[in-house]
């Protein structure tokens, strides 16, 4: 309960740092889309993967947003889904308030672990970033949906601290103070928060219940060198105490260093508890550089994620992304995957990817 209190008392704090005042509001249309074109040999018994194939992901966004006379800022985002099939799914829809005392996001959206979270460079960020976009693998192939791996069907292999998702919950984020910033999030129902308002309250006792979250980020310069250092944590109870199940719990620290036209960086997170699931964890580890010369970026990456009693999987990523003009990229990347199953076959996959991303 003091929880929520502190998250009500930023609310009252940002909503009310300033007198009341009119403002006009600007609706602008965004968002982006990545394609790809690419070839892929993995291991499979049966039901044969496509060597060449399209991967494509797009979204559409929508931003309402007003700014008071008197500094308030107050909006409204959208995130729809805008590939074949998604009939323009909604992914995230949140109001937000912000001001000299900082930022509240309610509604759909990530909470604090994942937004103030420091990502290593990366060869391709869509296939091999925080927040993996783009995945060749098929993880539903024979293969490996006999193993453990199928849990990554839909998911791929990325290290993003989002448990909570884009489930309905109230988010503060800090002003930057000289290059520090921190954030905290409560999310009431991980698994039953639909948020529509006809609906009532969600049900009690519904698999993973309240999530509480909080993050840190400094970011600056030390004699000519850039840096981010950040920190998270995020804590989901789990109503189900049947056996084997137990809450889970999510952590990260990550550094990213910029040295000239270089960059570096390294991000560990661990995820306790998978869905709820007792004694499932994962502990991930990456690591990238890249190199920044004029239009053109190089960048390579590894990845190891450890399953516990499961499979551990080892990544590696190079590639290059060109800017052809502001919101084009031209983009391509060889990717090397080697799963390690317990008491399984191994299964190895090869991709060679080329892709055109539009940011509009």
């Amino acid at each position: 309960m003091k929880k929520i209190l502190l998250c009500s008392a930023a609310l009252v704090g940002v909503a009310f740092a300033a007198a009341p005042a009119s403002a006009q509001v600007d609706v602008t249309v965004g968002g982006h889309t990545k394609n790809y074109m690419g070839y892929l040999s993995q291991d499979d018994d049966a039901g044969d993967v496509r060597n060449i194939d399209m991967l494509r992901e797009s979204e559409v966004h929508f931003n309402a947003e007003g700014t008071a006379d008197n500094g308030l800022t107050y909006g409204f985002h959208v995130e729809t889904e805008a590939d074949g099939g998604d009939s323009m799914d909604v992914e995230e829809s949140y109001l937000y308030l912000a001001s000299s005392l900082g930022r509240v996001n309610l509604g759909s959206e990530d909470g604090a672990n994942y937004l103030l979270q420091v990502a290593a460079p990366s060869a391709d960020a869509n296939v091999d970033g925080l927040r993996q976009y783009i995945n060749p693998v098929n993880y539903s192939a024979a293969a490996i949906g006999a193993s453990a791996l199928n849990d990554l069907d839909g998911v791929g292999l990325d290290y993003a601290n989002d448990a909570s998702a884009q489930a309905e919950k109230v988010t503060y984020l800090s002003p930057n103070w000289s290059g520090f910033q921190f954030g905290v999030s409560y999310t009431p129902e991980v698994t039953d928060g639909n948020g529509v308002g006809i609906d009532g309250f969600a049900l009690e006792d519904v698999g993973l219940d309240e999530a509480y979250e909080g993050a840190l980020r400094y970011e600056g310069t030390f004699n000519n060198i850039g840096f981010a250092l950040g920190a998270g944590y995020t804590h989901v109870e789990n109503s189900d105490d049947t056996a084997g199940q137990d809450d889970l719990q999510q952590w990260n620290v990550g550094a990213d260093f910029d040295i000239g036209a270089f960059g570096v960086g390294a991000a560990y997170t661990e995820t306790n508890s998978v869905d709820g699931v007792e004694d499932a964890d994962v502990d991930t580890i990456v690591v990238g550089a890249d190199y920044t010369t004029g239009p053109f970026q190089f960048g390579v990456s590894y990845l190891n994620a450890d399953v516990e009693d499961s499979f551990d999987a080892d990544r590696y990523t190079g590639g290059v992304v060109y800017t052809v003009t502001q919101g084009l990229t031209l983009r391509g990347s060889i990717s090397y995957v080697d799963h390690n199953v317990d008491g399984g076959d191994d299964v190895d996959a090869t991709s060679v990817l080329g892709g055109v991303q539009f940011n509009f």
